[in-house]
């Protein structure tokens, strides 16, 4: 697999960014520190994250360990400004209000090879690093960006995946590829350049899989681009929150949750586990990332991906059709 990373369970950083709540400084630096010491050693974070302040917790948590013993990726395609505005009124597309406890930043895009140079240096300012391991274009898709997004994703093609090339070649970065909550780009990516990799929220998932499945996941597998499942459990549904797809939960999610709970109760499985053994058990998967703003929950979710799950349990998830017939499955 082309997408090297050091272990199967990383850190997604969105939460540090004051994703739905206010989180206090120290408690955000000591989820990194949790995750530290029991062991993480990928960390992923973006711009858009609270208009910088997910980088600013991270590379102030991270500073004082070896550069040279983590994987470090972050994304372009946004800049965060010295201008000011309203966090709580930008125009996240189906997203909105998702960061509006972050820093009031002007938040902008720019999918352009330049603005992806610049987007990178300070990206490495805020992160207090000299370097990045890989790269994402953030976004270039219909849930942002609206009818407009395939002329969105070739300016992304044409721009920022044209300098992450270079970069990957020149031996800056190790590897690059898109960072979306969609399957589509993806597909187009691998048709139009030769990214190493795709990190993908919420779209391999128990609730969410058949897409990737499809095409995404085989084409995946063959030419060596490895996946990282971001949003393993859907923005928190399926950890028992009161979200999906970073909005409230609609009815028919809710139901769909409720039959997977009744499922995983009936064999005396905590329906987290399953989520992230689900997406752990495809091939193209190089890690799942999912966030925590509490140090507790790092814990929470190492013991949760190795905790016993009777094959029982997936054979009535697959019996049920509550996965796809073709979806790998632990043990199976």
């Amino acid at each position: 697999m082309r997408l090297s990373l050091p272990s199967p369970i990383g850190f997604g950083t969105a939460p540090l960014g004051n994703m739905y709540r206010n989180i206090p400084e120290q408690e955000a630096l000591d989820t990194v520190e949790a995750a530290w010491q029991q062991g993480i050693r990928y960390f992923d974070a973006a711009p858009l994250y609270g208009a910088g302040l997910a980088e600013l917790r991270l590379g102030k948590a991270l500073q004082h360990h070896d550069r040279d013993a983590y994987v470090l990726s972050t994304k372009v395609g946004r800049r965060v400004l010295d201008e000011i505005e309203d966090p709580a009124a930008r125009d996240l597309g189906e997203k909105g209000g998702l960061f509006e406890h972050g820093l009031p930043n002007r938040i902008v895009y720019d999918y352009s090879a330049d603005g992806t140079l610049r987007a990178i240096e300070e990206s490495l300012a805020r992160l207090r690093t000299d370097r990045l391991d890989v790269v994402w274009i953030h976004d270039p898709a219909r849930d942002f960006h609206g009818d407009a997004w395939k002329t969105v994703f070739q300016q992304a093609m044409d721009g920022a995946a044209v300098a992450l090339t270079r970069l990957r070649e020149e031996g800056v970065i190790k590897a690059w590829g898109l960072g979306v909550n969609r399957v589509e780009p993806c597909e187009m990516a691998l048709q139009q350049a030769d990214p190493d990799g795709f990190l993908i929220a919420g779209r391999y998932t128990l609730l969410d899989h058949d897409a990737a499945l499809q095409r995404l996941m085989p084409a995946s597998v063959a030419r060596g681009t490895g996946i990282v499942v971001g949003g393993p459990y859907n923005s928190g549904v399926l950890a028992g929150g009161a979200h999906y797809e970073y909005q409230p939960t609609p009815p028919d999610i809710a139901a769909r949750v409720q039959g997977l709970q009744a499922l995983a109760a009936e064999h005396g499985v905590d329906l987290r586990a399953a989520a992230l053994q689900f997406a752990l058990a495809h091939p193209a998967v190089a890690s799942v990332i999912p966030g925590a703003s509490r140090p507790e929950r790092i814990a929470d979710n190492l013991a949760l991906a190795t905790a016993p799950i009777p094959a029982a349990f997936w054979r009535a998830l697959r019996a049920q059709h509550l996965v796809a017939a073709e979806a790998p499955l632990p043990g199976l």
